[in-house]
């Protein structure tokens, strides 16, 4: 069975997303990082701080891939999608004091 199991296709499926999130992440790279940021921090104050390591970590790791996604095509330039050294800068956010 295997292979069987998936259309033939799946590979120009997943191709053509991945077009798709490469134009959107283009257009849209500094909006998808200020998600990112409010989203981070916003797990953060839910949280009360207890997993801000862990939150700023996991920001960071998407920051990176969002950076690696922006090929510059928005005047912008490569990586400016908020990825380290992008807008909000390679330290991440630095949230509440931990307790």
């Amino acid at each position: 069975m295997g292979h069987d199991r998936y259309p033939r296709n799946m590979s120009s499926f997943f191709s053509k997303l991945r077009g798709q999130a490469q134009k959107a992440v283009d257009q849209h790279g500094d909006k998808i990082a200020k998600g990112l940021d409010r989203a981070a921090s916003e797990a953060d104050k839910r949280t009360k701080g207890k997993y801000s390591d862990k939150i700023a970590k996991g920001r960071v790791k998407a920051q990176e891939q969002l950076a690696k996604m922006d090929d510059g095509n928005d005047g912008r330039g490569p990586g400016a999608a908020g990825g380290p050294g992008g807008p909000t800068g390679p330290a991440g956010p630095t949230g509440p004091p931990r307790r």
